[in-house]
Order: C-alpha cells, then structure tokens, then sequence
C-alpha cells in the first residue's frame, strides 16, 4: 500500500543559528517529523563556529573550515530559510517579526541568537568593534590584516577585556601579525586586577605564553572613551590601538529587551526543558538563555550538550509528547588556544599545555564541522519491480530540478508549437515564438501578453513569490513595455487551512509588493493543492510603439547582457546538497532584484530576450533565427554567477541541460555553461556598438551591470564560441 502524504499542519521556527540549532537541523534531516513545516531565521548563509575562531584569526583555518554552511543543512533538513535580523516577537498572535518582510508565524518555535559584545563606551560603535558577533569580528579582522599587510595601517591592537576570550584572542591576533612580517603592538585591558575565569595555574601559564608572544596586559583599567587611533583610560596613558575588539562579558541582543520575554539581565529565562518561562510553545538555548534551574557561564559546550535535549523537546510540543530536562555538567574541560599552534586545557584547577594539547582541541573542533559538513547521504526513492518499458530509465536519471531547469526541452516544444494556427483575430500581431504575444489595443498602442509558472526550488514561498514574479515580468521586460497586470496562479503542498492562511498571505502580499513596484496591478488568480510548491503568472504590458521582439537584430550588432549564468548549475548543486552557501544565496539575491531600469536602458534595442529555461545559447539562437543572422560569443566575457564555474567543471548540471545542448548547438568552445537553464535570467538585448557602450556607462552610473559578450553577423548556423 502506498504511503499516505501527511497533510502540513504546524510551523516549528528556529530564530537563530547557534550551535544548538545546527544540530537540531542535522538530526530532523535525518528523521523530520511528518506534518511540519520548518523554518530557519539567520542574518546569513552560514554561521560561525565558536571553538574554531581564534585558529581563524591566527591563521590557522580557512574561512571555509569556520563557517557552518546553513543553506546546506537547511536543504539537508527541508527547511525554509530566510535571511534576515529577527527584530522582535509577538507571543499572542505566535509570530516573529523579521527585518525587510512580513512576520513569520509559528505554532513553536526556537531562540538561539547568541550574544554580542557590543560595548556601551563612548566611540565603540564607530571606532570598534566587538568580538561577537563572531561573523562580524572575523570579517573585519581579515579586512584589517589586508590593510596591515598592504602597509596602509600600523599593526597596533587593543583587547578590552581580560577573561579567557580576551586573551584567547590577544594571542591569536599576535600570531598572525608576526607572520605576516609585522611588528605587534597588541594590549589586553583588563577592569581587574588579573586574568578572570581561569584558576591560578591556567594564569600563570596565561601570562606566560602572553609575555613570550609580546603582549602587554593592563590591569585595574577603566576605559572612557574610544577615539580614532587610541582607548583613552581614566588615570592611565592611552593605548595605541589601530584595531580595537571588545571582549568583556556577554551582552544580550537590544531587541530582546523591547519584548515581553521573561528576562535576567537581559537574557530569556528558561525551565529546565529549555521553554521560556511561562509559554511552553516557545524555547530558547545557547548563550542568549539563562537557566535559573542551573547557572552556568556562558560557553559553547552548554548549546551543543543542549542540542539533544532541545531536538526532542520540539518534537514533543509539536506531537503533544513527553518532554525531557536540560541537566548541563558543573564542571567541564576548558581549551584555550595559545597563538601558535599550540593550546591549554583546564579543569578542577589542573592546567597543562603543549602542542600536542592544540591537535587534541584540532580533532575536536574538525570533527564537529564535519558533522555537519558532512551529512548522511538520503536514500535514493526505490523503483518498483515491474514498471511500464522506459519508465525505469526516466526514474534512474538525475532527479528534476526547480525553476526554469524543470521546462520541456526546447525541442519539444518548438515542435508542439509548430501545430497552432496562424493568428486568425485581427488584434493579434505576433503569437508562439517570442517572449510574450503582441496586441493591438483598441485606442492605439500595444498590449503584450506572458504566462510563466515555476517549479519550486527552494522552500521559502516569499522567496520563491519574488523569484516567479521577476522572472514572469522579464518577457514584458524584454520587449521594453511597462508592466500592466498581473493574475497568479498557484499550487500549494496540502496543508491545513490555517497554513494555507499563512502560506496564501506570504505569497499574496510578496507578489503585491514586487507588481506594485513595477507599475503594475496584482488583480487576482486561482490556488489549488497539489504534490508541490509551484509558482506563476500571467502578466500584460504595454507600450506605445511596436514591442521590441528577437526578428530586429541587424548585422554588426553587439549582444549586451544583464545578468551572470549559472543559477541553473547552482540550484542543481543545491538540490543535491554540494554547492556552497555563499554561493546559493548569491545567486537566489539577484535572481529576485527587479529589472524594469535595465529594460528602460534598453529601450531601443534592435532585438531583445530575457534569458531562462533555454540557456544563453538558447535565447541567442532564437535571436538569430528570428533576425536571419549568425551569433558569435566570446566565452571569456560572458559573466558567470560564483560558484557556476567550478560546479559545472565537476560535473554538476541541470536536468535540462541536454535538451538545450541538442536544441542550440554552438562550435568551438564545448561551454556547458552556456546552455545552463536560467531562472530570473538576464536581459539579453542586440544594438549598435556605440548604443552598447553608452548603455554600459548608464548602468554602471546606476550601480547596474551589463556585459557586451558577442556579435551578429550576417549568415545562419550554429552559434560560434571562441
């Protein structure tokens, strides 16, 4: 008997990537609960992983090996994930308001957001910069080790703050300044009359390693102000300091102080099952908690202990099960890096250290990313044993990709299409065969007429709403008319009617947002329940004068485009878990940026497209057979999305990527890239040479960008690639 599909019926919404929300994604990949829904809210792609930070900033690991790549373990989960501050919550109505959309709802949720050390000192905000968030701190640390490597800022560092952080990273910071050829000047700045946090042994070996590596520590140091170049401290001589890092104490996130959460000193209080105190739809872990049931400094090993605990408790208010008690360790093995590669752990008093003790604390802290760079391969969907003849093969090629990747091979459809009819009615001007039909309209003018829907390819339907909406406006777009009207068209997963509620409000109100933005009226449309996420429109434009189409090309003209290729090879490696986030939410950011400006640009252009399902090659091909003309590109200017490049040299490719291959043939350069399938693509526009330039300059004074990647010639045949 077949499994049933369990209908969607709870939205479970983990605020933050902590360390214990990482895992928590890891372990629902790996066993996710029927019927809900998962949504992550992070600022970015990844997250930074504590115990590797001070190695990063002596130079010890890449910023690859630090980062906890979110997107991926998001996929692995099946979890919508939106990048975005979370700025407040509303516990009555269950929703999180998020920064730049809509709010999010939730029947449970999850708060790991972490700290920060950002200081209430006169001229912190502007002169310094604190040592969490940890994402912030590494990226202006590498900014700075350029300039100081450049020879453009003196290597002069101040740490304020004499805990084990502050002096973990005083010697990190060293460390790389001296391989870098530099001289250091680095001072810690304690409040105290010594190193805190530490017993006594750990702070003489401490003070040892300190003193070898050069750094000076300031005690019973009260800081005033921060001034450009210096920390000015009251009864003491300043201290030089051309990077200033502030590393005393955790403070909670602002926002959480303008909320009703129960708080202490500003962080949440929880119950021993890790819930909020008083609201048991709703927990919070890692260092922006307080557990009252069992006080505990604030240290990575409490969030990845809590992990478990945390996983089944979520389940368990989301199923209506039993849950189980956090019970953290009194005492627990501290490892603090040295600098060099070398290290020191602590524990009921007992300090020892040595480069032996760095490549324990190493295994550790690699084994734990690759936990979580490494995800269990999910099992293959199993054939029957007695299928129809051909059905077997179609199931054992790569899986159907998102988006454009998932269109019928142009082939077909220019096959299919070859049957329809003339235009019979006298207002329609041209039919199949470019990017939208073109209208008379009774009063003059022309009306211009698409229809697109796509396949979802990430699960995050405000996301996707803004995605299909780009995409659709693009064939109005590329004809250099103005958005007129716009009816959506929608399949949704089947869900209960409150999450359909909340799912037809997100999508409604993105598709409103990004219509109205372009001039155009969102007027309705039809929703239905289905397997999967799908999403369309069908959109009208219009304009004055005849619509640009691809027949006007002329010989001599230069092909100009708007956008990089390459989303089709980074949603296929984002399916199957291989691309790099950074990369996927690159392209996903700029595939849903609008391009009514670029269209005005290029009003009058000879000939234009926008490119999508059928690749580059594609779309110029069909340039070129409209206009009677041969193409020849010039692979080394055609822009590529990061990341595309190396995906698609490793074999990664997009399941519609043959039938383009087979439908627009190029000679020369083989180029897969090439016939990649867009979503959300470029413009792709054919004009003079000198309209091209004056265009280029346009965009760029617009912080635009357009590439002149080829040329028309007089001639037919496939399309030549040098």
């Amino acid at each position: 008997m077949k499994t049933p599909d369990v209908p969607l019926t709870q939205d479970l919404v983990l605020v933050g990537g902590g360390h214990s929300h990482a895992l928590v994604l890891r372990k629902w990949g790996m066993d996710p609960l029927p019927g809900a829904r998962l949504t992550v809210i992070n600022p970015g792609p990844t997250a930074p992983y504590t115990g590797m930070l001070p190695g990063h900033i002596a130079g010890h690991y890449d910023r690859d090996t630090l980062e906890i790549d979110l997107v991926r373990l998001c996929r692995f989960a099946g979890a919508r994930l939106i990048l975005a501050h979370a700025t407040d919550i509303d516990r009555t109505a269950r929703q999180i308001i998020v920064e730049g959309r809509g709010p999010v709802a939730y029947d449970v949720a999850s708060i790991d957001i972490g700290i920060t050390a950002q200081m209430n000192i006169p001229g912190f905000a502007d002169h310094a910069v604190g040592a969490k968030p940890l994402d912030t701190y590494a990226l202006r640390w590498r900014e700075f080790m350029s300039a100081v490597k450049e020879g453009s800022v003196a290597p002069k560092v101040a740490i304020i703050g004499g805990g084990v952080a502050g002096c973990e990273l005083s010697l990190a910071m060293a460390h790389a300044l001296q391989q870098s050829g530099a001289l250091p000047q680095v001072t810690v700045i304690e409040s105290g009359p010594q190193i805190s946090a530490v017993g006594d042994r750990a702070q003489r070996r401490l003070l040892q390693a300190m003193a070898a590596a050069g750094i000076t520590l300031r005690t019973d140091a009260t800081v005033e102000r921060i001034e450009d170049g210096q920390v000015i401290l009251k009864g003491q001589d300043a201290v030089q300091s051309t990077f200033t890092v502030g590393a005393a104490g955790a403070f909670p996130h602002a926002w959480l102080g303008q909320t009703d959460l129960p708080l202490i000193d500003g962080f949440i209080e929880t119950t021993p099952d890790l819930a909020v105190k008083g609201d048991a739809s709703l927990f919070a872990v890692g260092d922006c908690a307080a557990m009252p049931f069992a006080p505990r400094p604030k240290a990575g090993v409490f969030a990845v202990r809590a992990a478990p605990i945390l996983h089944h408790n979520l389940r368990a208010a989301l199923t209506g099960g039993a849950r189980k008690p956090f019970k953290p360790q009194k005492n627990y093995l501290k490892l603090i890096s040295l600098g060099k590669k070398s290290a020191m752990a602590e524990k009921f008093g007992i300090a020892v250290s040595g480069p032996l003790l760095w490549r324990w604390k190493d295994h550790i802290d690699r084994a734990f990313m690759d936990k979580l760079g490494t995800l269990p391969a999910m099992a293959a969907a199993e054939i029957p044993d007695n299928v129809a003849l051909g059905a077997r093969e179609i199931m054992q090629e790569k899986p159907l990709c998102g988006g454009c990747g998932a269109k019928v091979g142009g082939g077909i459809l220019s096959d299919a299409l070859a049957t329809l009819a003339p235009a019979r009615h006298p207002d329609v001007v041209t039919g199949a065969g470019d990017d939208a039909a073109v209208l008379r309209q009774p009063g003059g003018g022309f009306q211009v007429l698409s229809t697109d829907h796509l396949r979802a390819m990430v699960h995050d339907p405000v996301q996707m709403t803004r995605i299909a909406a780009v995409h659709a406006l693009g064939d109005i777009w590329a004809m250099g008319a103005q958005p007129q009207a716009a009816l959506s068209s929608l399949i949704l997963p089947r869900m209960s009617p409150v999450l359909q509620a909340r799912t037809l409000r997100e999508i409604t109100d993105t598709a409103q947002e990004v219509f109205t933005a372009a001039g155009a009226t969102l007027v309705g449309g039809h929703t239905t329940m289905g397997a999967e996420l799908t999403i369309g429109f069908t959109v009208t434009g219009i304009r004055g004068t005849m619509p640009i189409t691809v027949a006007g090309a002329q010989a001599d003209d230069v092909l100009l485009l708007t956008r990089p290729i390459g989303s089709g090879v980074i949603m296929a490696a984002h399916m199957d878990g291989t691309a790099q986030g950074r990369d996927v939410a690159n392209a996903l950011d700029q595939m849903q940026q609008p391009q009514s400006r670029q269209s005005d640009i290029l009003r009058n252009a000879h000939a234009m497209t926008d490119v999508t399902g059928f690749g580059l090659a594609g779309h110029i091909q069909a340039i070129c057979a409209a206009s009677g003309l041969r193409a020849e590109i010039t692979q080394s200017a055609v822009p590529v999305y990061q990341g595309a490049r190396a995906l698609s040299q490793n074999g990664t490719a997009s399941s519609l990527l043959s039938a383009n291959i087979a439908h627009a043939p190029t000679s020369g350069i083989t180029a897969p890239l090439l016939h990649d399938p867009q979503t959300a693509g470029g413009l792709l526009a054919a004009l003079p040479q000198s309209a091209a330039d004056d265009a280029i300059r346009t965009l760029e004074n617009e912080r635009l960008r357009g590439w002149i990647i080829g040329s028309l010639q007089a001639g037919h045949g496939p399309i030549t690639v040098n």
